[in-house]
C-alpha cells in the first residue's frame, strides 16, 4: 500500500490584539477569538529572540497623543521656513513629506500640514518611559536613539512564562495603552535582520525574518539596505556591478575583500545574513547637541550669541535629564552658501551647566562672527561622563558653586511653573549696544 504525501503542518498564528494562538482558517486570515487581522504567523517565530523596536513617527505621535484635535491631520515636526522636517506623521507622508526634507518643500507638498516646533524635553521624557518598559522585558536593551532600541530576550522564557514573540506582542499593547503611542517590532536571530524587519510592516507592525529565508529574502533587496551603505558606497558598488544584495551573494568573500578590504568581508557576511554583533546595554551616548536654522541669515554677533545661549540651555537640560556631563564643547555654524564650520574646545573639567557651555561656545563664536552671515548655528557637548564627575571647581574656580546653585534654582522654578517662568537676560531679543544710536 502506497502512502500519500505527508500533510504540511501550518505554523500557529499569534493574535497581536488578544494574544490567542490558533491555526487560521479564513482567507484573509483573522483571529478566531476576536476577529483581528493582526496575526503573526511564521514557522520560526517562537525560536527567535533578537528584536528591534522602533516607535512609529515618534515626535508626531507624542504631539497627537497630547493634542487629540491633531489626530487625523497631517503633522510636521520642525520649525521655520528655512528649517528641515525633524519627523512627520504617516498622514503627512502620504503627501510625500519625509524627514530631513527642507520645510519649504514639505509645505509645498502638504500645504495643510500643521507644523509643530519640537519639544525635545517632552520627547526625552516619553522615550525614558518606553525604555523603562523595555527593561521590564530584559536587561539587554541597546538604545540606538531616543525612540528605538535592540533587545535580546534569549533565556527570558522562564522569567515571563512566554516565548519572546508573545512577550513582544504584549509589550506593544502595553505601550499603546499606558503611553499612548505605537511601536513596530522586528524579530529575528541577529541585529541586522531584526532592524530590517521592524521597517517591513509600519506602523504598528510586527515582522519576522527567520534563518531559513534570510538569504533568499536579502537576495532581491538593494545593496543600500545593508547597514552603513550610503549613497556614495552604493554608487561605487553599482559601478562594480553590485546593485542588489544577491549580486554580493554570488561572489566569494575573498573577491570582495580584494576590492574593498575589510569592508568587503562585512558586506559579504551581511549579504548572507551573518551578523555576530551582540546586544550591548553599555552603548554610550557620544554627544548631546542642539541646533537651529534661521529664517534669514544672521551676521550680528549679539543676535548669534542670544540664540547660542538658548541652545546651550537645551543641551544643558538634556544632559541633566540623562545625568551626563561633557568636557568638549563644539560650535557648529553654516554659512549662507551652505558651507559648514565646526570648532571645538576642551574644558578643564566636565560640565552640564548652561552658563559654562555657553561661555566656551561664545569664545569660539567670537572668532568666527567677523562679518559672515550664518544660516545655522548649533552647540554640542562631547566626551560625556557621569554627572557626578562634573562642576566641582577648584581654588582658582570658586564661581562654580554659585553657578550650580543658580541653575538648580532656575530648573526648579521651570519644573514647577514652565520653561518661560524664568529667562536670563542674554536670551532676550533686545537691540545690542553696538547697534544703539
Amino acid at each position: 500500500m502506497t502512502e500519500g504525501p505527508a500533510e504540511t503542518v501550518r505554523p500557529l498564528a499569534l493574535c497581536r490584539d488578544c494574544l490567542a494562538e490558533m491555526e487560521p482558517r479564513s482567507n484573509p486570515p483573522r483571529c478566531r477569538a476576536c476577529g483581528s487581522p493582526r496575526l503573526v504567523q511564521h514557522p520560526e517565530r517562537q525560536a527567535l529572540s533578537i528584536a528591534h523596536i522602533d516607535c512609529d513617527a515618534f515626535y508626531a505621535a507624542v504631539e497627537k497623543r497630547d493634542r487629540p484635535e491633531l489626530r487625523d491631520k497631517p503633522v510636521i515636526i520642525g520649525g521655520g521656513v528655512r528649517g528641515v522636517v525633524s519627523t512627520c506623521c504617516y498622514v503627512a507622508r502620504t503627501f510625500g513629506v519625509r524627514s530631513a526634507m527642507p520645510m519649504f518643500k514639505a509645505l509645498k507638498a502638504c500645504p495643510d500640514a500643521v507644523v509643530v516646533k519640537p519639544d525635545m524635553a517632552k520627547y526625552a521624557s516619553v522615550g525614558r518611559e518606553v525604555r523603562g518598559l523595555m527593561r521590564d522585558l530584559t536587561p539587554l536593551v541597546e538604545p540606538l536613539s531616543i525612540d528605538e532600541a535592540f533587545l535580546d530576550l534569549t533565556g527570558t522564557q522562564r522569567l515571563h512564562n512566554a516565548t519572546p514573540d508573545r512577550v513582544l506582542a504584549t509589550f506593544a499593547r502595553r505601550i499603546e495603552t499606558e503611553i499612548g503611542i505605537t511601536v513596530s517590532v522586528g524579530l529575528s536571530y541577529c541585529k541586522f535582520l531584526a532592524k530590517i524587519a521592524s521597517d517591513l510592516d509600519k506602523p504598528r507592525g510586527f515582522a519576522v525574518i527567520g534563518r531559513a529565508e534570510a538569504v533568499s529574502f536579502l537576495a532581491t533587496q538593494p545593496v543600500g539596505l545593508i547597514w552603513g551603505v550610503g549613497q556614495v558606497t552604493q554608487e561605487r558598488l553599482a559601478a562594480d556591478g553590485y546593485r542588489i544584495i544577491g549580486d554580493l551573494q554570488r561572489v566569494e568573500e575573498s573577491t570582495l575583500m580584494r576590492r574593498y578590504g575589510s569592508e568587503g568581508s562585512r558586506l559579504w557576511r551581511l549579504a548572507h545574513g551573518l551578523d555576530t554583533r551582540v546586544v550591548s546595554p553599555e552603548r554610550e551616548t557620544k554627544s548631546i547637541s542642539s541646533e537651529t536654522t534661521f529664517d534669514t541669515d544672521v551676521s550680528d554677533p549679539d543676535s548669534l550669541a542670544r540664540t547660542l545661549y538658548r541652545l546651550s540651555e537645551k543641551v544643558s537640560a538634556r544632559m541633566k535629564d540623562a545625568e551626563l556631563a561633557g568636557s568638549t564643547i563644539t560650535l557648529k555654524l553654516k554659512t549662507a552658501d551652505f558651507k559648514s564650520r565646526t570648532r571645538a574646545r576642551t574644558l578643564n573639567e566636565p560640565t552640564q551647566l548652561a552658563t559654562r557651555i555657553f561661555e566656551a561656545a561664545r569664545e569660539l563664536l567670537l572668532k568666527e562672527a567677523t562679518g559672515a552671515a550664518f544660516r545655522l548655528i548649533g552647540v554640542g557637548a562631547g566626551a560625556l561622563v557621569d554627572a557626578s564627575e562634573a562642576d566641582h571647581g577648584d581654588l582658582a574656580d570658586t564661581r562654580v558653586v554659585r553657578d550650580k546653585a543658580t541653575e538648580k534654582a532656575m530648573d526648579a522654578l521651570r519644573g514647577k511653573f514652565g520653561k518661560a517662568a524664568i529667562v536670563r537676560g542674554i536670551a532676550f531679543d533686545t537691540p545690542s549696544k553696538a547697534r544703539k544710536p
